[in-house]
């Protein structure tokens, strides 16, 4: 594997942090971005931070805000402290513009858009470079006129800079391609790369790990860092997240959002687990716990490659999780997916049933709907209406063989060994196998074609509603 360079030293506590912008919901990406943070802070004994970059006005609100805290707090990533807010802090911004300023290492630009864009228009007619070179880096202040003005930073404008990426290597740019970016507008507003490196500073960020389409960025973002003489956090961009046909994640793929998957009825175990191992690997790992990722996580195991988002893949690794969650744990959180998905609430007799029942319950399934579906049994009462492949298998036939076993069943021992033997006693009578009044006995006691053991589902509803049930469809 390469050495990848680190400018910083890993000596020093480490801080990471996720600064979503709350104008939407909290996409898969994020999410995942947030989770790369979260997990090495924690792996390093470090801290994890949320900033809320709500600077766009327009478009940020107190619903995406609750929303992005809400899928992250369903996907169990926790941060330190409380969450920061980018636009309160926009004095610091301006502050650390004017002392550039102060410094002659940014200077007021006066430069209207026009005179900008027809600087540019003339550029593209004449093929030359569209990046614009202010007319008043160097003018002094007494040839300054009293109009509006922007101040920006003064770019280096000979040699190369080089960002040490932790994923990504060494990545170099000239600075022949840095303008003098704006750092702070004629309003006295900030722009979004100040804002960024001022806040990332002041708390204390030691690695900034995000998406690859960040990466530009970050040479821009250098030139305040150097220029204040801050020390220049470790980058780590990690590359996005890519749909089954190459090309970027999107709606057109299915869901993109956190609490779409919510929704679904993924747990949140498994979205972790999938998400983590999503674009990083810990050799051939791919089911592991909370634990075991926080031990693992590393920056040298975060590939370069667009990782390709498969649903099969989540199932799978969702249903280990499912299979491998204790009983009361996974009751708890399938009580919370009703809850979010507005079902009514389950009686105390329902809950008793299903708590029971989870034991034969969560093999196989692969999302809660999955297993709530094998749960009918245990959240239906009587009489139970067969779904149309149900009442199929109770045929004239099935139903008299019912209704014989169920004259049996008042004197058997309710335990598993004497159940299978009286239901293969009967079914040997009428020249048949236990394995073809599967379907019948499922019908009766379920009205699905699909769902637990039969004689599981006899164990968990007891002697007197299995009976009841198996009347009920015998007539």
């Amino acid at each position: 594997m390469q050495t990848r360079l680190i400018p910083m030293s890993l000596s020093k506590p480490v801080v990471t942090r996720f600064a979503p912008s709350p104008t939407g919901a909290l996409h898969i990406g994020g999410a995942r971005t947030a989770l790369f943070n979260w997990l090495f802070a924690r792996n390093q004994g470090g801290k994890f931070l949320l900033r809320i970059e709500d600077t766009d006005r327009a478009r940020s609100t107190p619903e995406n805000t609750a929303e992005i805290l809400a899928g992250l707090t369903w996907l169990g990533i926790d941060w330190d402290g409380e969450p920061i807010h980018q636009f309160e802090r926009a004095p610091r911004h301006a502050e650390v513009a004017r002392e550039l300023l102060a410094q002659d290492k940014a200077y007021k630009c006066f430069s209207t858009q026009e005179e900008i864009e027809a600087f540019r228009e003339k550029a593209r007619a004449e093929g030359t470079s569209t990046l614009f070179r202010s007319p008043w880096r160097d003018v002094p202040s007494s040839q300054h006129p009293d109009l509006p003005f922007v101040i920006r930073i003064k770019a280096p404008q000979t040699g190369a800079q080089t960002v040490h990426d932790a994923v990504q290597g060494d990545v170099t740019v000239s600075n022949e391609q840095m303008d003098d970016m704006v750092m702070l507008r004629s309003d006295g507003t900030p722009v979004y790369m100040l804002a960024v490196v001022v806040d990332d500073h002041d708390m204390g960020v030691t690695h900034v790990i995000r998406g690859d389409d960040h990466l530009n960025n970050a040479f821009r973002q250098k030139m305040i860092y150097d220029a204040m003489g801050w020390d220049f956090p470790v980058m780590a961009h990690i590359p996005l997240i890519f749909g089954p046909d190459g090309k970027k994640l999107s709606k057109r793929h299915g869901a993109t959002a956190a609490s779409e998957y919510q929704a679904l009825g993924y747990p949140a175990a498994g979205m972790r687990n999938y998400l983590t191992r999503l674009g990083w690997s810990h050799g051939d790992d791919e089911f592991f716990t909370d634990a075991q990722a926080k031990e693992w996580f590393n920056l040298e195991g975060i590939g370069r490659a667009p990782a390709r988002f498969d649903t099969k893949k989540l199932e799978h690794l969702s249903g280990q999780h499912i299979a491998r969650t204790e009983d009361t744990d996974l009751f708890a959180q399938l009580t919370a997916f009703l809850a979010k998905t507005g079902a009514p609430a389950l009686d105390p007799a329902q809950e008793d049933l299903l708590l029971r029942s989870m034991y034969t319950l969560k093999e196989r399934a692969k999302t809660f709907p999955e297993l709530l579906e094998k749960a009918h049994f245990a959240l239906t009462c009587r009489p139970i209406t067969p779904d149309e492949k149900a009442a199929a298998a109770l045929d004239p036939v099935s139903r008299g063989i019912l209704n014989e076993l169920t004259e049996g069943l008042p004197g058997v021992s309710w335990e598993r060994e004497a159940l299978e033997h009286l239901v293969t006693e009967v079914a040997e009578k009428h020249g048949t196998k236990l394995g073809k009044l599967a379907a019948p006995l499922r019908s009766a006691l379920a009205g699905r074609t699909v769902s637990p053991s039969v004689f599981d589902m006899m164990l968990i509803l007891g002697r007197d509603e299995s009976i009841a049930r198996l009347k009920d469809a015998s007539i």
